[in-house]
């Protein structure tokens, strides 16, 4: 007689009940099993997960959910899969074998279930079952993965953008901000919002953006200095493009960008020459923070 699914599905909870701190441990011998020698499986943790998982499965597995949606939409079971894979990510694990310890889990769990029903055809059943619960797992796994290591690339190059644009301080009330490499749209997006912050919080009258480290201006870059010049005169200070040569010069007047209302200088040292024109100031360079004062 063939059992129908909710039948399958009562016997093989039936057969984990009570078993999980047995489940985790198998789960974490086979882990330590299958990691390479100096591969990523880090120990510290690993046990947690593997209470987290397991407790969390056996959850799913118990509720009315249907199992193909269990993984994603049992709270318990999304989480404790998505921390994991997150953990992983972290640890600099592979997708492939962070999805593969989710997957590890039907070895251990045919094994205890088999323990309990000895009927082939059950057995069979039982299997089919734990795919299709731990298949839908390794897929939310591998996802979350995925996501989780893009989050930290666009972080790691947020914190790359921001240590490659510093704002420093010229001189009393002038910033300078000394761009090198490409610009593009988030990049400027990270140079504004560090330009605005320090104009307030130095109460800034002039603004330098030096260019001379970019190696092209198209029309994209234009526009950002453009977008970046509004928002500083917005804050009630002067900005100053320094670094405009002729090649750069040449190719903003093929391109039609009207670069007019931008106050431009060739050098860093005429823009600074400009800046204390305009703040009104004139003489050496200050020996220190002091002569600020």
């Amino acid at each position: 007689m063939i059992s129908s699914p909710a039948d399958v599905r009562q016997r093989v909870t039936s057969s984990l009940e009570g078993r999980a701190e047995d489940i985790a441990d198998r789960w974490v011998l086979l882990e330590r099993e299958r990691a390479a020698p100096g591969g990523a499986i880090i120990e510290r943790g690993l046990r947690d997960e593997a209470d987290a998982l397991v407790t969390a499965l056996l959850a799913a597995l118990d509720s009315t959910l249907p199992l193909e949606q269990a993984a994603s939409s049992h709270p318990g079971m999304r989480s404790a899969v998505r921390d994991l894979s997150l953990r992983r990510a972290r640890t600099g694990a592979s997708p492939t074998a962070t999805s593969l310890s989710v997957l590890a889990l039907k070895t251990v769990l045919l094994e205890v279930v088999g323990e309990s029903i000895d009927d082939a055809g059950h057995l069979l059943s039982a299997a089919l079952l734990l795919n299709q619960l731990l298949d839908a797992a390794g897929a939310l796994s591998f996802a979350t993965y995925v996501e989780g290591r893009e989050e930290i690339i666009r972080r790691q190059s947020r914190q790359l953008w921001e240590v490659s644009t510093p704002v420093v301080r010229l001189w009393q009330r002038v910033l300078g901000v000394p761009l090198i490499g490409t610009l593009d749209t988030a990049r400027t997006q990270v140079v504004m919002e560090n330009l605005l912050q320090a104009i307030q919080d130095d109460d800034a009258l002039v603004a330098i953006i030096d260019i001379t480290g970019v190696p092209t201006v198209d029309t994209a870059v234009a526009q950002h200095l453009m977008q970046t010049v509004r928002a500083v005169r917005l804050m009630g200070a002067d900005c100053i493009a320094s670094g405009i040569r002729p090649a750069i010069a040449q190719t903003v007047a093929q391109s039609g960008i009207d670069l007019l209302d931008i106050l431009t200088r060739a050098t860093l040292a005429d823009a600074l020459a400009e800046a204390m024109r305009i703040t009104g100031r004139s003489g050496a360079l200050p020996r220190s923070d002091q002569d600020f004062r």
